[in-house]
């Protein structure tokens, strides 16, 4: 299953350094905004994975710096997911206007509530996903 989103918002200076240059760790931050807000447009927030009794936990994460940005900057993020039946791969590109600034990837794996890889077709939260993603991908953005 395959499915995209996007999400704005503005540097708060609590995420630059001394420099005025948004600290590098932040972007993994963003990445989870991004990951989030996807989610929360499917109208699954992580919250009904919880009740459920799963979870997503990462296994890998990357970020590929190109250009720095700056306190106030307007940002967004564009996340793309493939979703598996035990792993969920996501890909962020992180843009001030057409400036691409970086990119990165996040691996997670299906859990749980023992904390044990699972795989998800037999959760009922696999056929909501199935169903969001597929009405969402006859949209076009």
């Amino acid at each position: 299953m395959k499915f995209q989103g996007k999400t704005s918002f503005r540097v708060r200076y609590a995420e630059t350094d001394k420099m005025g240059i948004v600290y590098h760790a932040n972007y993994l931050t963003w990445f989870e905004v991004g990951r989030s807000e996807l989610f929360r447009d499917l109208e699954l927030p992580y919250t009904v994975f919880e009740e459920q009794g799963l979870a997503l936990t990462i296994i890998e994460a990357s970020c590929h710096y190109r250009q720095p940005a700056f306190y106030d900057d307007d940002i967004t993020v564009l996340t793309k997911v493939n979703i598996y039946s035990r792993k969920v791969t996501f890909s962020y590109l992180v843009y001030r206007e057409k400036t691409l600034l970086a990119e990165g990837k996040t691996v997670h794996v299906f859990i749980n509530d023992q904390g044990r890889v699972i795989d998800a077709r037999s959760h009922v939260l696999w056929q909501q996903l199935q169903a969001a993603v597929g009405e969402r991908e006859k949209e076009d953005f």
